[in-house]
C-alpha cells in the first residue's frame, strides 16, 4: 500500500519505539492522517501509536490541539509557530513520550508568493522538552506527491527527536 521508503521508515519508528517503550501521537493537517496510518500499518504498531489528531480547520487546531487564535491569526495555520503548537497540544491531550506535527499546502491550489504550494511546515517535540522544526517547500509536485513527501520527512523527524543530545 505504501511506497517502499515510507514503509521502511515506518517499520523503523516501529521497531525503535517499541524497543525502547516509546508511545507517539500525530497531529495532522495537509496530510490528513496518513502518518498515522502509515505507522498503523506495521503489526505492532499498537505498542507505538497512543492516537492521532486530524485539525484540517483552524477551529480543529484550536479546540482539539489548543493552538491559540491569536497564533492562527497572526501567522496562518501554514507556520512554524502553528506547526510547534500543534506539537506541543498532541502531547499535552495525549499520553505520549513525542508528537509529531504537519501543517501545509498541498495544492493543488490554495498557495501565494509568500506560502507556495509545496510548503509544509513540521515540527517535534518530546516531553523532556525537545523539540524539532522544519520547513520543506517540496514545490508543485502535485498533491499527493506533496503528502507523500510529508510523510516521509515526518517520519524521519520523529526518529531524530527521539535521540536525546
Amino acid at each position: 500500500m505504501w511506497p517502499a521508503a515510507i514503509a521502511e521508515r515506518a517499520n523503523a519508528v516501529i521497531a525503535e519505539f517499541t524497543r525502547r517503550g516509546l508511545k507517539v501521537a500525530t497531529a495532522e493537517s495537509c496530510t490528513g492522517g496518513l502518518i498515522a496510518g502509515a505507522l498503523t500499518e506495521i503489526a505492532g504498531s499498537s505498542s507505538v501509536c497512543d492516537r492521532g489528531y486530524v485539525t484540517y480547520s483552524n477551529e480543529a487546531k484550536v479546540e482539539m490541539l489548543g493552538v491559540a487564535a491569536a497564533t492562527l491569526l497572526a501567522h496562518g495555520a501554514v507556520s512554524r509557530e502553528t506547526a510547534t503548537e500543534m506539537a506541543k497540544g498532541a502531547l499535552e491531550h495525549s499520553c505520549a513520550d513525542l508528537a509529531v506535527a504537519v501543517t501545509g499546502i498541498a495544492g493543488p491550489g490554495g498557495g501565494s508568493v509568500e506560502k507556495p504550494v509545496g510548503l509544509v511546515h513540521l515540527a517535534a517535540a518530546t516531553r523532556t522538552g525537545r523539540l524539532l522544526q522544519r520547513e520543506m517547500r517540496y514545490g508543485d509536485i502535485g498533491r499527493t506527491a506533496v503528502r507523500l513527501a510529508t510523510v516521509a520527512t515526518a517520519l524521519d523527524l520523529l526518529r531524530e527527536v527521539a535521540q536525546e543530545p
